[in-house]
C-alpha cells in the first residue's frame, strides 16, 4: 500500500497543477478579444474582386495539354481559375491533402499568357501587402519550411513577410498556390501561448491530439485507480463507519 499511497499523493499534485492551468487558460479565452487572438488587427477582410476579361482567357484544355507536354511527370488532379494581385491564373493541383494545412502541391499558370508562374520574393511581398491594412513597411521576406512556429499544423512551404509595425506582424503565403495562410503578430503569439498550456501542446502538433495529453490521461487513470484501492483498503480496515 505504500506505493499506492505514494503514487496517489504525487499524482494529485501533478493533476492539481494542470487543473489550475486549465482554469487559468480557460478564463483567458473567455476574456480575450477573438480578433486579436487570430492576429487579424491589420488584415483586410474584404479584398477587391477583379474583373476578368473572358475573351482573353485561354481554354483550360489548352493549359492542361501544354502543361502535360512541359511537365509530363506531374499529373494534374484539378484546375481552377483564381486571381492574385489583379491577375488571373489557373491553379493546377498535383497533390491534394485532406485539409488545406496538409501537404499540397500546386502550379500556377497565367490565364492570359499560359506561362508558368513561380511565387518569388517580390510576388510574395505584393500578395502580403494586398492583405495588410496597417501602417508598417515591409521588412524581411523569406521562404520557410515546416515546422512553422506561428502555424504549427502547416505542412507546406511558406513565404513569411514581416512588417515593421508595433505588433510585429507577419503574413504567411503558401509558396505554391499564393494562398494567404494567415496573419500573425504579438497578440496572436500571446494567445497561442495560452492555447499551448490549455491543450498541453508542448511540441509542434498544433492541437490537443498529442502524446502529452495521452500520458496525462493515463496518469489520471492511475490516480483514480490508486484512490479507489486506497479507499477499499480503508474500508476493509474499518476506517469508514456508518452510525
Amino acid at each position: 500500500m505504500k506505493l499506492v499511497k505514494w503514487l496517489h499523493k504525487w499524482l494529485s499534485v501533478l493533476i492539481a497543477i494542470q487543473l489550475f492551468i486549465w482554469l487559468g487558460s480557460g478564463l483567458f479565452f473567455n476574456l480575450m478579444d477573438s480578433n486579436k487572438a487570430r492576429g487579424n488587427e491589420n488584415r483586410l477582410s474584404n479584398l477587391a474582386v477583379m474583373k476578368i476579361d473572358h475573351e482573353r482567357l485561354l481554354e483550360p484544355s489548352y493549359i492542361l495539354s501544354q502543361f502535360k507536354i512541359e511537365k509530363p511527370q506531374k499529373p494534374v488532379n484539378s484546375i481552377k481559375l483564381i486571381h492574385l494581385i489583379d491577375q488571373p491564373y489557373y491553379l493546377l493541383n498535383h497533390h491534394l491533402g485532406l485539409y488545406q494545412h496538409f501537404y499540397n502541391e500546386h502550379s500556377l499558370v497565367g490565364a492570359y499568357t499560359g506561362e508558368m508562374k513561380i511565387i518569388d520574393r517580390t510576388m510574395a511581398k505584393k500578395l502580403a501587402k494586398a492583405t495588410y491594412s496597417g501602417t508598417g513597411n515591409i521588412g524581411v521576406a523569406e521562404r520557410i519550411s515546416p515546422p512553422i512556429d506561428d502555424f504549427p499544423k502547416e505542412q507546406n512551404a511558406l513565404w513569411r513577410v514581416n512588417f515593421d509595425d508595433a505588433l510585429y506582424t507577419s503574413v504567411y503565403i503558401d509558396a505554391s498556390s499564393g494562398r494567404v495562410i494567415g496573419h500573425s503578430n504579438d497578440d496572436k503569439r500571446f494567445a497561442d501561448f495560452f492555447f499551448m498550456l490549455h491543450f498541453m501542446d508542448y511540441g509542434t502538433s498544433g492541437g490537443f491530439n498529442n502524446w502529452q495529453i495521452i500520458l496525462f490521461s493515463i496518469l489520471t487513470l492511475i490516480f483514480c485507480i490508486t484512490g479507489f484501492v486506497w479507499t477499499l483498503d480503508l474500508l476493509i480496515k474499518g476506517r469508514y463507519k456508518i452510525k
